[in-house]
């Protein structure tokens, strides 16, 4: 597999008008709240413990019975009611509305209610809006929908929206994770005029700052030590803006401190930071702990950055099997196969790596080590270096991806298994 190859065979990324459709709205996550489900059929109450296992839900305490409406009543009668009842009913007309009048009766003030229904008729929606019915869904379900209406009703319509949030983490050390966190943040900042936060969560050792040709005094270290203290005025004190859209987060990158990472202070941070821009790039090191792993499967979206060896495939396809499991109802991380064509190094073939991981690579980067040396080393981004070559065109490729704002899915979809087609058959 030649160097040379790979560098024909780059991704034919489409070009990037600026008025490509925005990415659907990120959900914020439900906050603490009891759920009673009490469900007709195995197939709802299945699908509703589904949903009770979202990243989105994993602060909600739920709890699924079988029964109905007529179950709900009975325990209710001798016990308080949760914050949300989800009901499913077979019953239409007179009986269904009998029913949900005989759960008013127990159930106390603030108690909100969600009723699963199999009639799709509008007139019964809107009589069970005026009854005061908080939604109705219409079987059979999928967990998505389920989330999607415990969310409207627990998240402020009138509060801004929540920022995307996309992990890179490489397979391995050295893969070039950071690199590629780096360039794509300013990709989506300068090619899509959107703003971005670039947070380097690698404390002792972090690149962002030496990429970014940038010394901040002050960085992540600050807010991570004392995230109650964290606002909206202290966040901008301790950023770095490098363009009139892209900020820096970075790390301190010093080894006189002990940097003891705390999940619920990550997570309280980068909650605050997503509050303040569209996209939120989070850089973090190759290492495993309960808060890298905690800020991976709470992303938005997951790059995995991996070379063509054997540790990098391992390790990847540890990391996806996690990831399915721990995510059933999200999009699929997206795997880089970067510095690929290194001579004389013996390297497992594409094809060969996507079959061992199962799925295909949504980008593969050939070994370019003067442009990829003289960017890092100039403290400047690769399409500032080479704004019209295919590395720079696989970037914007893969910053559209994440961002859900591919002008032209179809075409872009098919350059790329036209792409990996080419490359398998080099490999």
């Amino acid at each position: 597999m030649s160097n040379a190859a790979l560098k024909h065979d780059m991704v034919d990324a489409p070009p990037m008008p600026g008025d490509e459709p925005m990415a659907a709205p990120v959900m914020k996550p439900v906050p603490r709240i009891t759920i009673h489900a009490f469900c007709d059929h195995p197939e709802t109450g299945s699908v509703i413990q589904r949903a009770g296992e979202d990243r989105r839900l994993s602060k909600a305490h739920l709890t699924v019975y079988m029964g109905g409406i007529q179950a709900a009543v009975e325990q209710y009668q001798q016990a308080p009611t949760p914050n949300l009842i989800l009901v499913e009913s077979d019953a239409g007309g007179s009986e269904l509305f009998a029913a949900l009048a005989a759960l008013a009766e127990v159930c106390d003030a603030g108690t909100k209610v969600v009723v699963i229904g199999h009639l799709n008729d509008v007139s019964v929606y809107r009589e069970m809006i005026r009854q005061g019915v908080n939604e109705y869904l219409v079987s059979p379900l999928s967990p998505m929908q389920i989330i999607e209406a415990v969310s409207r009703l627990y998240v402020d319509p009138d509060a801004p929206p929540i920022g995307r949030s996309i992990a890179f983490m490489g397979a391995k050390g050295g893969a070039g994770s950071s690199t590629l966190a780096h360039n794509v943040g300013w990709c989506v900042s300068t090619r899509m005029q959107e703003d971005v936060i670039i947070t380097d969560l690698d404390l002792p050792f972090g690149t962002a700052g030496l990429d970014f040709n940038q010394d901040p005094a002050q960085g992540i270290a600050d807010a991570l030590t004392a995230p109650e203290r964290l606002d909206d005025v202290l966040l901008d004190r301790l950023l770095v803006k490098c363009s009139d859209h892209l900020s820096l987060f970075a790390a301190p990158a010093i080894l006189d401190r002990d940097f003891d990472m705390d999940g619920e202070a990550c997570e309280s941070v980068l909650e605050i930071v997503r509050e303040t821009v569209p996209c939120v790039i989070v850089d973090l090191p190759h290492v495993w702990s309960t808060w890298t792993k905690k800020v991976l499967l709470s992303a938005d979206e997951i790059v995995i950055t991996a070379m063509p060896d054997l540790a990098s495939l391992r390790n990847t396809k540890n990391i996806l099997d996690l990831v399915k499991q721990a995510r059933p109802n999200d999009s699929k991380p997206h795997v880089i196969l970067n510095q690929v064509g290194v001579p004389k190094r013996p390297e497992i073939p594409v094809k060969d790596f996507a079959d061992a991981i199962g799925i295909e690579p949504t980008l593969v980067l050939p070994f370019n080590p003067a442009l990829f040396g003289t960017a890092s080393n100039n403290g400047q981004m690769i399409e500032e270096l080479d704004p019209k070559g295919k590395t720079t065109e696989g970037l914007r490729f893969l910053a559209r991806q994440l961002c859900g704002r591919d002008a032209a899915p179809a075409k872009a979809s098919a350059s790329k298994i036209s792409l990996l087609k080419r490359v398998f058959r080099k490999g």
